[in-house]
């Protein structure tokens, strides 16, 4: 059958049919002017063959409140704290920084197996936090300690985990600094990078058909951000419009991979256009931008019911955890240079200062009172026994299987036939 012929058929069926298949005005078929209409593209035609170069697009630009001596650069833009507040914020900052160092050389000296350190990325979690409802959702990567300590889970807690003791969230079964609080609304860190972003989307899903009022957000280096994982859930979160905030922290490192060798596009910011997602770039290092673009995210991801993607630019002061030794890749002068140049903590001290809410004596009161708190726990945790060993066959399966089972009978049998090769006495009794 004819084209024409077809067409005469439909018409006389069906004149609706016709006119909605053929809408557009078949007799300026070659104008550029009519719109098009394909199923994956509705907007313009156009009779220039050009391709996009994206070096020749503008970056996307990053918003900040106050520059790297803590001058606010536009009044508007500055929080309306009261001082209790922002001090309570900064004990946050100086409490984690001392949490860092003791627990490094707590490793060094063989107390404990394990540590990352938060340095140099204080304000991006402090600042989101502080943003945050105490019931929205957490799902963090592992350098998101600032967030729960600023929710309220305690050194004491922190310490605990750490050591795996019979005190530890995780009952012993996680390495060290994958915590996790169901009080706290903090999902268990997980060591596989990404895991944890498609599942935030799901459970973003599920408060969106709850209506809850609330959100989740994920926690993410841009080394992550290249995962397939962060890819899919971007797409997922986009298509099912979702309350969800990516959090992406973009420290200048993937472990020992620097961003040049990461990707080649406009950092992390520019996949959330490309994906439909609301995106904005913040200084990671300015607390007030942070909090304030948080702020922001989380009131367009719950009102408009979709994601929102914050890429906040920081710089990673520390290892990338005590099994690593960045000198190897990058130098001690660019190290030094950012520690001076751009530490956020400096920057809301430098703030703080001039407003009259920090002086030395402040400062070294809160050095000792942290020190102190940060070294009773450690004691307190180590003097803590470790659960008995077959804890380790609990919580595998809902029931313990017969092999499970037998497992455990053979693990008794070991250690009562060869118990002093063992460190029993650090254990709760079988």
């Amino acid at each position: 059958m004819s084209s024409f012929k077809l067409i005469q058929l439909l018409n006389k069926k069906s004149p609706n049919i016709y006119k909605n298949i053929f809408s557009r005005n078949l007799t300026s078929a070659t104008s550029v002017s009519d719109k098009a209409s394909f199923p994956g593209y509705k907007g313009e035609f156009s009779t220039e063959l050009q391709f996009i170069y994206p070096e020749n697009n503008s970056q996307i630009q990053c918003y900040r409140v106050m520059n790297r001596k803590g001058y606010i650069i536009d009044s508007s833009h500055e929080p309306q704290f009261d001082n209790i507040t922002l001090l309570n914020m900064y004990t946050y900052m100086n409490l984690l920084a001392k949490f860092d160092i003791i627990m490094y050389e707590a490793q060094r000296q063989g107390r404990i197996s394990f540590y990352m350190q938060n340095h140099g990325e204080t304000a991006a979690q402090i600042g989101s936090a502080a943003a945050l409802d105490s019931q929205d959702l957490i799902y963090a990567q592992y350098r998101e300690s600032g967030v729960l300590m600023y929710r309220g889970f305690t050194i004491q807690q922190f310490c605990d985990q750490i050591y795996g003791n019979l005190n530890s969230s995780c009952k012993g079964k996680q390495m060290p600094v994958h915590y996790g609080s169901k009080e706290y609304n903090f999902v268990t860190i997980s060591s596989p990078l990404a895991t944890q972003i498609p599942q935030a989307v799901g459970a973003a899903y599920a408060y969106k058909r709850k209506q809850n009022g609330l959100c989740v957000i994920t926690y993410f280096g841009e080394g992550a951000a290249s995962e397939g994982d962060a890819h899919a859930a971007m797409n997922f979160a986009s298509v099912f419009d979702v309350p969800l905030i990516f959090f992406c922290r973009n420290n200048g490192y993937a472990i020992s991979t620097p961003v040049k060798e990461q990707y080649r596009g406009d950092g992390i910011a520019a996949r959330g256009p490309a994906y439909g997602i609301v995106t904005i770039r913040v200084d990671g290092n300015d607390l007030f931008a942070v909090y304030n673009a948080t702020r922001a995210a989380r009131q367009i991801a719950i009102k408009e019911s979709r994601p929102v993607l914050i890429e906040a630019m920081t710089y990673r002061l520390g290892h990338h955890s005590t099994s690593d030794d960045s000198t190897a890749y990058r130098s001690v002068d660019e190290i030094n240079l950012w520690e001076k140049g751009d530490n956020p903590m400096n920057r809301f001290r430098n703030y703080l200062i001039r407003k009259g809410i920090l002086n030395e004596e402040i400062e070294n009161e809160l050095n000792e009172k942290h020190r102190k708190m940060i070294m009773d726990s450690i004691v307190q945790s180590e003097r803590t026994k470790n659960l008995k060993p077959t804890e380790m066959f609990i919580d595998v399966f809902d029931s313990p299987s017969q092999t499970l089972l037998k497992q455990q009978n053979e693990l008794l049998e070991h250690l009562k036939t060869h118990k002093e090769h063992y460190p029993l006495d650090s254990f709760e009794k079988l």
